[in-house]
């Protein structure tokens, strides 16, 4: 059951703003999480309602150390999808970025300030999913129970979360498109889908030109035509961890060499300790 509710377009501006000062502040100004929230609440405008979700961010942020349970707590004003969005950066194991998602909610809420539509911020909301792999299932269930989203795309959303990986995107654009019933009546002029269109003409002509490719080829194409918001690109993860593991290898290598040429020196040489299998098999593996 949907308990939230489409904002006023001021809303949005305020929430944008708060997004990009935070993620400016918490990177650029390395100020905590708490120390933003708590001087950020005087800038918003005090003519929206942000100021007060601000205020219970910050208590939250307090009590708990987590920003997520402060948006979860908050559904008639946080959309399901931004709590989604937030709640991923604290589990460890998706190496999400709270930097990366703040900059995420900057642009959808920019985007829904505009004239948004459903089909614009759902491929948005995918996008970032698929992108940043932030699970299929969860992310989908969150999108439906946004308000945003009218009946049959919600119900579009239930399917998507049964058949996602087993149909192809472009393919499932298309068929659920005005521009598939169109091509279909011309063949079979009483022609009557069994699920109502959810997808303009214009959509289903760029999917359907992108069938059996790179889905990534679909989002970039629908960002160009129709203006879509572009999803922020991962950054390539700095691990610290893995390269400090390269060096240890690399560090033990020499040291294996170095007792080679003492040995040399010393006229006794043990090939054997030269190019171990042991010290290539600890080198870690390139990240894709």
């Amino acid at each position: 059951m949907n308990k939230g509710t489409i904002l006023e377009r001021e809303e949005y501006i305020e929430q944008a703003y708060l997004f990009r000062v935070l993620r400016e502040r918490m990177a650029g100004e390395s100020m905590s999480l708490q120390d933003v929230l708590d001087h950020v609440g005087q800038e918003i405008l005090a003519t929206t309602r942000l100021p007060f979700a601000v205020q219970f961010l910050c208590a939250e942020v307090k009590h708990t150390g987590l920003l997520s349970t402060g948006f979860t707590r908050l559904p008639h004003y946080f959309a399901p999808f931004q709590a989604y969005v937030v709640r991923c950066t604290e589990e460890e194991k998706l190496r999400f970025a709270a930097e990366s998602a703040l900059l995420v909610l900057q642009r959808e809420a920019e985007y829904r300030s505009g004239t948004p539509s459903p089909s614009g911020l759902f491929v948005y909301q995918f996008e970032v999913i698929c992108r940043n792999r932030l699970g299929y299932d969860g992310g989908l269930a969150s999108m439906a129970d946004d308000p945003f989203y009218p009946p049959d795309w919600r119900a579009f959303l239930e399917t998507m979360r049964q058949q996602v990986g087993l149909v192809d995107f472009a393919e499932m654009v298309y068929l659920r498109s005005k521009q598939y019933v169109d091509e279909r009546r011309r063949q079979e002029p009483e022609y009557e889908p069994p699920l109502p269109p959810v997808f303009d003409w214009k959509e289903g002509k760029i999917a359907g030109a992108h069938r059996g490719k790179d889905p990534l080829f679909l989002f970039a194409a629908l960002q160009r035509q129709l203006n879509y918001p572009e999803v922020p690109r991962p950054r390539p993860r700095d691990d610290l961890s893995s390269k400090f593991e390269v060096l240890q290898v690399r560090l033990r290598e020499l040291e294996a060499r170095l007792k080679l040429v003492e040995g040399e020196q010393r006229g006794h040489v043990d090939l054997s300790q030269l190019g171990k299998p042991e010290l290539l098999s600890d080198l870690p593996g390139d990240e894709t």
